[in-house]
Formats: structure tokens, C-alpha cells, sequence
């Protein structure tokens, strides 16, 4: 009888392959039970008109949502079946990298564990959202640069460039790998003499070619993506909160006691770097460093969301996994690796079983109320369109707009504001000779914004989503107010509305 290919791995990549499968299988029970966010709502719109470029990032995130609806459905498994498959590939190759930079299977087992263990992973692993693809395909191309370093085969350098294009092709932080692969090879020795040969300006070339079509696209369309995204690069002011807020964010969700691992294997990653038998964590390190420090500069003047980091959380696991493996085999030690990945697991799991609970467990303070009650929602506003005489329904952000919209409600619909997301060809396209009703959250309904765009504005109704019957229940953020409005003063459809609104009306 021949052996099973399971049983024809090695133990500690066998017990790597169970994790990434029972995460995964996980993750597909909770993909296909919890209701969709609204950005991941809103990219559920792009896949229904793929196209190369979208005003808000690269494509790759429309296209897996395509290829989950083709095999799933319109449905939330649908949406998420690519990137929860990614997360586990993405945890499988991080304990490739660990192996294939020097470190042992117990090391590599380690680093994917502690990577899903890590609160963005544990919780946004099953997210359709542009991070999926680019985290997916950064550990690609650090891993195929691993497999170059320790091969010297120079075929490892064209596959680093296709994965860098794919990584840009989902998000254009990734274009700092660039920069941190050159860093990378100044640093470590042998490096700079491999800056003399073909590979890595070959896969440079393959990388721009494989981006070239966003380009192109965006040449066509006004170079909206990169004025939107590189704008955020341009400061305004100084507000140095935001470093501290950026700092105590990632550190509650990398988890404080991983990122302390974190940091002592950043520092022996430098202090081992021209150590040919040490693990060689500079690849990781370096590699990262052009898009931390961005992340950092950028905190000085904005606010930076919380997921962005996330294309660096394989590394900087792997570089606590290494350091953890240092600290011996003491009792202290034994106990401080596995209380490491503890906390973010159960944060995990108890928010999945927040989310999985019929209603809210923990009132107007549960996380999970952002997902919750949007059917039932979608039905009121259906009804008060049609008690009110409205031909058609807008709203005034995209998330309501998209959330709606995933209802598959019955009136034409659309977003009266930043009409640069959509498309002016779509059939859809609402009769603005007869009256409408615009809904959207009571604290972005400002009746003189709505005023500045439709010349009749009545408040008909307001409305609640996922909230208790008392009004002590219900968060700012689950109060609906919604507008009659006709007569419009500009071209809603095309422009959009309003030409200026007060400040922080539409955050």
C-alpha cells in the first residue's frame, strides 16, 4: 500500500498543513455565516464590472470576488471564499519562509500559528478586502526570494517579480517592496554583488509589466486611483497623536506580548545579519522597512487605518517565532510561548461567537452591530419609499449604499455623493424627474448638505438597524434619518451631490 500524502510529510509540516487546514475550515464556516461588511458590500459591486482600476485601489480584490460568485454564488461564501483560501495559503507559506530562511519546523509551525494568532488575522482573515491579495502575494515574493538566496537559481527572481506585480495589482502599498528588496540586498552580505546581475532587474521588469495595465487604466480615466491614494501622501499639518494611536493600536492588535517577540527578533535579525548559519531574518525585516516607516511618517499628519500594516504581520511573526526559540526550554520560557498566541485566539473566538449569537450579547457596545439587521433595514426603507411616493432611493455613503444594494432591493438605487466609485452606464439609473428618498446614518444627515443638491428636502422618516425597542439601545451609529427629496439642482447621476458639505459630515 503507498503512502498517503499526508503521511509522506515530514511531522512538523504535517502539523503545519493541519493548522492551515483547521483555520481554513474554520474560516469557511464563518465566511459563509456572518454578514458582509460594508467595504466588503462595496468591492462586491466591483466584481459585477471588473475592469483593470477602481477609484479606491487595483483591481485583484474585484477579480477573487468574481471567481468565489462563479463557484458560490452572490452570496457571503461567495465573496469570501478566495481570500479565506488565501489566509491559509498565505499561513502555510510563512512557515515555508521560516524553513527555507534556516529556521526549524518547530520555529516554522510557530510563525503560522502566531501569525493567525495575531487579532487582524484571527479576526479579518475571512475578509474580501484588498488586503487579502496583497498580503497573499508579498509572502509569495518573499518567499521566492528565500528560495533564490538559498538556491542561487536565478528562474527564483523572475517569480519574486510576477508576485510583486500581482502584490501592487492589489494594493499599492506594496509597492515599498521595491525599496526594501534593495535594502535587503545592501545589508546582507554577497547582496550588492547580485545588484550587478540580471535577476533582480528582471524581475523589477516583470513586476512594472505585470502593473503596467493599472497604469494604463488609470491613464484613461484621469489617474483617479493614484490622486486618490497618493494624495495620502501630501501632508496636512502636524498631528502627532496619530503616531501614538498607531503604535498602541497595532500593538493591541499584533497583541502586546507577540510584539515584544517581534522586536527582540528585529534586533537579532541585525545583529545576525552577516552570520551565514543564523536564521537570516534580514530578508523579512528589510523587506518591510520601506512601508513601516511610511506607515510612521504618515501617522504625523493622518490617521492610519488599522488594517494597513497588515501585509507585514508574516514577517514581524516570524521574527517573533525565532526569538521565542532562543529563550530555551525553561519552564518560564515554555510558559511565555504559549500564552504568547493565547490572547489573540480567544478575542477570536469570542467575537466569532458574538457574531454567531441571533442577536446582540453585549448591547449597544458589541462589535458585531455593524453587521447586523440589514435585512430587515433594507425592508423599511422599502417601505417607506413606497408609503412616501419615492421612485427611487439614494444614500449619502458608500457603505449604506452597498449594504442596501446587497440586499437586492427592488427600486433603482444609488450613492448621491463621490460618484467617481460607479459607473455612468449602469441600467439602473433612477428617473430624477420623480421624487426620491435619501437615507443614510442621522449623524451624516445634515439637511442643509442635502439642500444644496435637491431644491424640495422633507424628512419622512427615522429608522433604526439592529437595535433594541428602547432608545437607550440604539448606538449613533444604528440611527437612520431619511429624506423626500426632488427637483434636483446639478446632475446627480454624473457629478453627484453636494459641491461642498460641512466638515466631517461624510467620515
Amino acid at each position: 500500500m503507498s503512502p498517503s500524502p499526508m503521511g509522506s510529510l515530514p511531522s512538523s509540516r504535517r502539523s503545519l498543513l493541519l493548522l492551515v487546514l483547521a483555520l481554513t475550515a474554520v474560516r469557511l464556516v464563518a465566511a459563509g455565516g456572518i454578514h458582509l461588511t460594508e467595504d466588503e458590500a462595496y468591492y462586491r459591486l466591483w466584481a459585477q464590472h471588473l475592469q483593470l482600476g477602481y477609484l479606491d485601489h487595483p483591481p485583484m480584490i474585484a477579480w477573487w470576488i468574481r471567481a468565489g460568485e462563479t463557484l458560490f454564488g452572490d452570496t457571503p461564501l461567495g465573496v469570501r471564499v478566495a481570500a479565506v483560501l488565501a489566509s491559509g495559503v498565505s499561513s502555510w507559506l510563512i512557515g515555508e519562509l521560516a524553513r527555507a530562511l534556516g529556521a526549524d519546523g518547530r520555529t516554522a509551525f510557530r510563525a503560522a500559528l502566531w501569525y493567525n494568532a495575531t487579532l487582524t488575522v484571527g479576526l479579518g482573515g475571512m475578509l474580501a478586502i484588498p488586503d487579502a491579495p496583497a498580503s497573499l502575494f508579498w509572502s509569495v515574493t518573499l518567499w521566492t526570494l528565500a528560495r533564490f538566496w538559498r538556491t542561487r537559481r536565478a528562474a527564483w527572481w523572475l517569480a519574486a517579480g510576477l508576485a510583486a506585480g500581482l502584490a501592487v495589482m492589489s494594493k499599492y502599498s506594496a509597492l515599498f517592496l521595491a525599496p526594501g528588496v534593495l535594502l535587503w540586498l545592501v545589508a546582507v552580505p554577497g547582496g550588492l554583488a547580485e545588484l550587478r546581475k540580471p535577476g533582480p532587474w528582471a524581475a523589477a521588469a516583470i513586476a512594472a509589466g505585470v502593473f503596467s495595465a493599472n497604469i494604463v487604466w488609470n491613464a484613461q480615466h484621469h489617474w483617479i486611483t493614484f490622486a486618490k491614494q497618493f494624495g495620502r501622501i501630501a501632508p496636512h499639518g502636524v498631528s502627532p497623536g496619530h503616531v501614538a494611536e498607531l503604535i498602541g493600536e497595532q500593538l493591541l492588535l499584533f497583541t502586546p506580548l507577540l510584539a515584544i517577540f517581534a522586536a527582540l527578533g528585529v534586533r537579532q535579525a541585525w545583529r545576525e545579519r552577516k552570520d551565514p548559519a543564523a536564521v537570516q531574518l534580514m530578508l523579512p525585516v528589510a523587506t518591510s522597512a520601506p512601508f513601516a516607516a511610511y506607515l510612521l511618517i504618515h501617522s504625523l499628519h493622518d490617521r492610519v487605518q488599522a488594517h494597513w500594516p497588515v501585509p507585514l504581520f508574516g514577517a514581524l511573526a516570524l521574527c517573533a517565532a525565532v526569538a521565542a526559540g532562543r529563550l530555551g526550554e525553561a519552564r518560564q520560557w515554555k510558559g511565555l510561548r504559549f500564552a504568547a498566541p493565547a490572547l489573540g485566539f480567544v478575542v477570536a473566538a469570542a467575537c466569532f461567537v458574538l457574531a454567531a449569537s441571533p442577536t446582540p450579547l453585549l448591547g449597544r457596545i458589541d462589535p458585531t452591530l455593524a453587521l447586523r439587521g440589514w435585512p430587515r433595514f433594507a425592508k423599511d426603507v422599502e417601505a417607506v419609499r413606497a408609503k412616501s411616493g419615492a421612485a427611487w432611493v439614494g444614500a449619502e455613503s458608500y457603505g449604506v449604499f452597498s449594504q442596501l444594494n446587497d440586499e437586492h432591493r427592488s427600486s433603482p438605487l444609488l450613492e448621491v455623493v463621490e460618484r467617481d466609485r460607479y459607473w455612468a452606464t449602469d441600467p439602473d439609473r433612477p428617473d430624477f424627474t420623480k421624487p426620491g428618498l435619501v437615507v443614510d446614518l442621522s449623524r451624516r444627515m445634515k439637511v442643509f448638505d442635502v439642500m444644496r443638491c435637491f431644491r424640495r428636502v422633507t424628512p419622512v422618516a427615522e429608522l433604526t438597524r439592529a437595535g433594541g425597542p428602547a432608545s437607550k439601545d440604539l448606538g449613533h451609529n444604528q440611527r437612520y434619518t431619511a429624506y423626500l427629496v426632488s427637483d434636483p439642482k446639478r446632475d446627480v447621476w454624473i457629478i453627484g451631490c453636494p459641491d461642498e458639505i460641512a466638515p466631517g459630515v461624510w467620515r
